[in-house]
């Protein structure tokens, strides 16, 4: 079986008259059938720049992909005309984005938002009636009644307002549904509501799913493979289990696992990545983490790092580079 989603060398810069931001270096990435990828790491990564690629989505006046491909159902998205293109949003590959009060329109009902969803892809040629039903149907999978689709986002809450996100995103049974941090705007509570459902109708689509985050949690909940991303470039990918119980991690995964509370461990402070990200418009030399790690070396200071591969985990640092061996720390 064949993958769904391939991306492949990614380079995206956003370019003004003053400066060039660097803010995807050369990513490759698979997204299997009915697979859930997690991409996590800090603001300013590159998280939802390559998300935007996917569907072509970046702003024109500033960004430019000045390098790579990416192949959906082995065909490249690049290469797609306008038709395509729409046929592709929302019908194929659907977006969940993570501001639910600016993603829906105040002044139109949550139904109605819904059903124009539908009408624009409407491959099973249903009428008006028929599409007035699969909204309520999909309303229903999202846990709101049906009887509420004719009222507006301010009627509801932060919770229900990503609801009814997901419920737009999910009417066409997208193939690939892209979540960029779907629970950052909610509390604690609703954000296990919101995975948890996320969880189930992926399942009951057979959805693959690719889950931007910076939250660990959230990954561990939901994710198959991991994509640890830092200043536009992967520096880490494995499976869950690589990730969260393997020995061997880069530096910047072993920080962002010290930085999350244990709660069965008595810690005065909690550990922290000394530093920032750094300027997208002047990267470091490198290794792009080099300025902030504590085990740098010489080399991670002017030669960008070779990659370790154990299986499926890799692990992009000197580090762990084979032909050097791994140095104890």
């Amino acid at each position: 079986m064949s993958d769904l989603l391939r991306i492949e060398n990614l380079s995206v810069i956003y370019k003004t008259d003053e400066e060039t931001v660097y803010a995807v270096n050369g990513i490759d990435l698979i997204i299997g059938r009915k697979e859930t990828l997690g991409l996590v790491g800090e603001t300013g990564a590159g998280k939802t720049s390559t998300a935007l690629s996917i569907l072509r989505l970046l702003p024109d006046r500033t960004a430019q992909i000045t390098s790579g491909a990416i192949h959906f159902e082995d065909e490249c998205i690049f290469d797609m005309n306008a038709d395509s293109l729409r046929s592709l949003r929302g019908g194929k590959i659907a977006m969940i984005f993570q501001d639910p009060m600016t993603s829906l329109n105040p002044v139109i009902s949550i139904g109605r938002q819904i059903g124009e969803a539908l009408a624009l892809h409407n491959e099973e040629g249903r009428n008006q009636e028929q599409i007035e039903q699969r909204v309520d149907e999909i309303l229903e999978l999202v846990g709101i009644p049906a009887n509420r689709k004719v009222e507006f986002p301010h009627q509801f809450s932060g919770g229900m307002k990503q609801r009814v996100v997901i419920a737009i995103a999910l009417s066409c049974n997208p193939q690939l549904l892209i979540a960029d941090e779907p629970t950052t705007a909610l509390d604690v509570t609703i954000q296990a509501q919101v995975i948890a459902m996320m969880n189930e109708l992926k399942a009951k689509f057979e959805s693959s799913l690719l889950m931007i985050t910076h939250d660990l949690g959230i990954i561990a909940q939901t994710c198959d493979n991991v994509a640890v991303m830092y200043a536009g470039e992967i520096i880490e990918y494995g499976s869950v289990e690589d990730i969260f119980e393997g020995e061997n991690h880069h530096p910047y995964t072993k920080g962002l696992f010290g930085s999350i509370p244990k709660i069965d461990e008595k810690t005065e402070r909690l550990e922290q990545i000394d530093g920032l990200m750094p300027d997208p418009t002047d990267l470091p030399s490198g290794c792009k983490f080099h300025p902030r790690c504590k085990y740098v070396m010489p080399i991670c200071k002017e030669d960008g790092p070779a990659q370790y591969t154990d299986g499926t985990h890799k692990i992009r640092c000197h580090l762990f580079a084979k032909e050097r061996g791994c140095l104890s720390q």
